[in-house]
């Protein structure tokens, strides 16, 4: 410290300059010069001009050295203030893991332990093949932590990762894209249970024999995912046919040790790093976990399903749309009985032609009713892919699943409607206003510059309406499957305009809420529906279809 400081015997005037910068050390003044110039010093002391001249390094590392000790004081102050709550949180989080924690830490070990022997056989195979290290692709590069070998991990982890997979692939406003576009991997169907555990739970959630509560369960599954499993069944005494969705066995279990430990990471991670804490970590993966308990608890998706139920018979909307009644007295928190709807994806163009005289009509009723709910209902369905959104027998649009839900505050939804108008328009001006207006972002965005790169991105639209349409055409007979194919490929293509959105908002420092990717991705849906069902609609410029805006949230728009 005595070396870095200099002593000086200042004039009266030059105390009075410097007043600001002087210490006291053990009864002697000294004084802590910035970066001086030499004239800046007084003729008193020009005779030592060189002499400072030669020390001003010294002087600036001082400086630094001082702002760095500061900071590092602040933080540490910071970090020992916070240290109590943190292992609260770990302690907590500890208790309510249990045992369960150390059997997922062997299966994740085990895990680690299989994809890194993967990524090493990869590597050797493409060191021995390029004979240099340096040109391995930027995947072997970044190991276990590039995205494909990530995913595959997830993957071996079981369902709760298989889950984060899938949240990551629907949230391209939180995730880099390239790993966004490989967790699209995950939304593959998943292995069945064998029907004796399902039957196994069935029995500890009735308490009793299954065929007190229902007649007859089809052991063949109707769908398998990575959380649950849905068998046809009967009712006893009604005979009424129902569908049962099953919790997975040890799936509860498994997902609150594996989120826990994710909690836990992200925490420690943010008190090692504060600036990690700008990137929202810990509320992203609370975010994520509050989202995936809730889908493993059947209780909330019940109520999710009665609450669209009342916002259809409120709007008068019963004879155009419908979601499955729920049968509390045969549901539980690991057992949800509904009624079983018959009918076909919005994918199947043949039977959906067999069963109304215009499809069309029936894709702008689904829009109406779903524009419809963003704000007039608790929660609007968050997942209408074609599994979820059917058109039934009777005509009917029938909307299934509602496992994920989303809720829309009126600011976001108002930036939206301007998002939507523009984007109807194509008034790349607006839009770029309206995404500003929707992202959170303390830089000051070039709304022109940031206009003409969206222009650039959605002209990519017409070049996909194209493709989708000719495809079509060349098989006016061709059955659901060949036209749910060529949707797959328009599905890929849609997914990366959406993330080239998202990449060139980023770009301007904007971070969208996550109801923007909701939203968003629903719309994309739709958009590939109005292709396929009525390729010469407008589905944001057709005056049949109604987007709902705060002023009619009372009003019924259908009547």
């Amino acid at each position: 410290m005595q070396a870095l400081s200099i002593r000086l015997i200042a004039s009266s005037k030059l105390q009075r300059q410097q007043q600001q910068h002087t210490t006291t050390f053990r009864g002697v003044s000294h004084i802590r010069f910035p970066i001086f110039h030499h004239s800046q010093f007084p003729a008193t002391t020009c005779g030592r001009s060189r002499k400072l001249k030669r020390g001003s390094k010294g002087l600036t590392i001082f400086a630094r050295y001082s702002q760095t000790q500061d900071l590092f004081t602040s933080r540490l102050q910071d970090s020992i203030e916070n240290l109590p709550k943190l292992v609260e949180d770990i302690v907590q989080t500890s208790i309510n893991t249990g045992p369960r924690g150390a059997i997922r830490l062997a299966q994740g070990i085990q895990a680690v332990v299989g994809v890194g022997s993967e990524w090493l056989t990869d590597v050797s195979k493409a060191t021995t093949s390029t004979n240099s290290s340096a040109g391995l692709p930027t995947q072997l590069q970044l190991g276990l932590l590039s995205p494909l070998y990530l995913r595959k991990l997830f993957e071996r982890l079981g369902a709760t990762y298989i889950k984060l997979g899938q949240f990551i692939a629907s949230a391209p406003t939180l995730f880099p894209p390239e790993y966004v576009e490989e967790f699209q991997y995950c939304f593959d169907r998943a292995p069945a249970v064998p029907f004796e555990e399902i039957q196994k739970i069935l029995r500890e959630e009735f308490r009793g024999p299954i065929d007190g509560v229902f007649e007859y369960v089809d052991p063949t599954p109707i769908a398998s995912a990575s959380i649950a499993q849905v068998h046809g069944a009967r009712l006893r005494g009604s005979r009424e046919d129902v569908v049962i969705k099953v919790l997975k066995p040890g799936i509860e279990d498994t997902l609150v040790a594996d989120l826990n430990f994710v909690y836990v990471v992200a925490r420690i991670l943010e008190f090692l790093n504060p600036e990690l804490s700008r990137t929202s970590l810990v509320a992203i993966v609370k975010d994520i976990r509050e989202s995936m308990l809730e889908e493993v608890d059947f209780t909330k998706e019940a109520a999710n399903i009665d609450a669209f139920r009342r916002y259809l018979e409120s709007m008068g909307l019963t004879r155009q749309a419908t979601a499955p009644k729920v049968y509390q007295q045969c549901s539980t928190k690991r057992v949800l009985t509904m009624e079983r709807l018959y009918g076909v994806p919005l994918t199947d163009l043949d039977s959906i032609r067999s069963l109304v005289a215009s499809p069309e009509s029936s894709l702008v009723t689904a829009l109406n009713v779903w524009f419809g709910s963003l704000l007039a209902c608790e929660s609007f369905h968050a997942d209408v892919h074609a599994g979820n959104l059917w058109l039934l027998r009777d005509g009917r649009i029938g909307f299934l699943d509602f496992g994920i839900v989303g809720r829309i505050s009126p600011s976001t939804w108002n930036a939206m409607e301007v998002f939507l108008a523009s984007l109807a328009s194509e008034e790349y001006e607006s839009m770029a206003s309206s995404l500003v207006e929707m992202g959170a972002t303390s830089k000051v965005v070039d709304s022109n510059a940031f206009a003409k790169d969206l222009e650039k991105i959605f002209s990519s639209i017409k070049d996909l309406d194209t493709e989708i349409l000719v495809a079509t055409a060349r098989g006016p007979n061709s059955n659901a499957t060949a036209v749910s194919a060529n949707l797959v490929v328009d599905e890929r293509q849609m997914n990366a305009l959406f993330l080239d959105v998202i990449r060139v908002s980023e770009s301007y420092g904007l971070k969208f809420p996550r109801e923007f990717a909701l939203l968003v991705k629903q719309l994309l849906y739709f958009d590939r529906y109005t292709r396929l069902l009525a390729p010469n609609m407008n589905m944001l410029r057709d005056e049949r279809i109604s987007i709902v805006s705060n002023s009619s949230r009372s009003k019924n728009i259908y009547q």
